[in-house]
């Protein structure tokens, strides 16, 4: 792939690869910057391909856009280019949540830095699902916190979509509960300081944590979700 701005061929360095889209460090007018390219899939008929690959791109674009927009810390969205199926935004220097906790693990949980951490997170998503944002992939790789200032910063809404349904809302926290408890299990009771937090940030609470408490049903649902992806993946587009 070649990315030109202001008429010069910008390098690319990837940095990541997953199977929706490869992520590469870039520059955008001088300014260091992150390009995440959305790749066709050669199983799909190039049509269909082509016009959900668009409606991803958009999708994450108008929802990262969003997130800004109701107060939630997310990277600065520079450029959409339809034909190359590119998002160039602002790079984040900072730590992600995931090394911070692993380090945790390692050396001590700093029990004031892991609240100031849990609340910033608990916030965050109870702005989101008050905002009718749904971010599909709550992880700790998937949280910054920007270097100097402390600032947490989501990362990442490639699954991103609209839904103001509890069922949704406590699957992103489910989500992150898994992510939690499969490599942070060191860090205690991470997930109640998050909870506790998103009780004071979302008006809505109530009915999201109902749903999460209802574990059955809610892995019914989640199953639900994935075989709907798998089989028609525009269904949460």
């Amino acid at each position: 792939m070649e990315i030109k701005q202001d008429g010069k061929e910008s390098s690319l360095i990837l940095t990541k690869q997953g199977a929706e889209a490869r992520v590469f460090e870039s520059k955008f007018v001088g300014r260091r910057s992150i390009v995440k390219e959305r790749f066709s899939k050669k199983y799909r008929h190039p049509s269909l391909d082509s016009k959900l690959t668009l409606k991803r791109l958009n999708a994450e674009a108008r929802c990262m856009t969003k997130a800004r927009r109701i107060g939630v810390y997310t990277p600065v969205l520079y450029a959409v280019d339809p034909v190359l199926n590119t998002l160039t935004f602002e790079y984040v220097e900072g730590s992600s949540i995931k090394d911070i906790f692993l380090d945790f693990g390692l050396h001590g949980v700093i029990e004031e830095r892991m609240h100031d951490i849990a609340t910033q997170i608990g916030d965050a998503i109870g702005k989101l699902h008050d905002g009718g944002l749904i971010h599909g992939d709550l992880t700790t790789s998937n949280m910054l916190v920007r270097g100097g200032t402390n600032q947490l910063v989501l990362i990442d809404f490639g699954l991103s979509f609209t839904s103001t349904l509890p069922e949704d809302k406590a699957v992103d926290l489910y989500v992150l509960e898994r992510a939690l408890l499969s490599m942070h299990s060191s860090c205690g009771n991470v997930m109640e300081q998050i909870l506790a937090a998103y009780r004071k940030s979302s008006k809505q609470w109530s009915a999201t944590l109902n749903k999460l408490a209802q574990g059955a049903t809610l892995t019914s649902y989640i199953f639900v979700i994935v075989l709907s992806f798998l089989c028609c993946p525009f269904l949460i587009v």
